[in-house]
């Protein structure tokens, strides 16, 4: 896997940019991107994902092969190491490094260090005297590229085609 995709793309391109009647291209290219060995992400991911009673939560449960296990040695060993960066972290916010560390973020960074691959989230670098543990500021930490859904899509030529339903060809 080169990329590896955070909750909050899976959840951001539902609800917003890609919802899934009427961009259904997106999912599908997500389907072959897996399939090409491009992307994927962690089981931690799925396990956030699964049970929201939404169109997102059948679509995941349909694909739990493309969210990787995390037991390997070397994901538990980065898992530690961000761990006790995270847990040593002053001046957070009361129970964000905690929330953090009870998430799929730390795991999805850690498997990412591990196969060398690329972290999509919607997240942003937050400035080091911010209160809040952030995807991106803990990748910066340990090397782990990181981009955005949008710069995913540029770096794989995704591109989706238009199609205008028969209802609206009224001549």
């Amino acid at each position: 896997m080169n990329y590896l995709l955070d909750s909050n793309s899976y959840i951001q391109a539902k609800n917003f940019y890609y919802q899934m009647d009427f961009c259904p291209g997106y999912w599908d290219w997500l389907d072959c991107q897996f399939t090409a060995g491009e992307l994927g992400s962690v089981s931690m991911v799925y396990d956030e994902l699964k049970d929201y009673g939404d169109e997102l939560s059948v679509w995941v449960k349909n694909r739990k092969h493309q969210f990787l296990d995390v037991s390997d040695d070397g994901t538990q060993k980065q898992f530690i190491e961000i761990l006790e960066h995270t847990s040593a972290l002053k001046n957070m916010k009361p129970g964000n490094i905690e929330g953090f560390l009870g998430k799929a973020d730390p795991w999805l960074i850690a498997k990412a260090k591990v196969l060398n691959a690329v972290v999509v989230t919607q997240e942003t670098l937050v400035a080091e005297n911010c209160k809040l543990v952030k995807i991106p500021n803990v990748c910066s930490k340990f090397g782990v590229e990181f981009i955005n859904t949008f710069q995913l899509l540029q770096k794989l030529n995704a591109r989706f085609i238009m199609q205008i339903g028969e209802d609206r060809l009224r001549i």
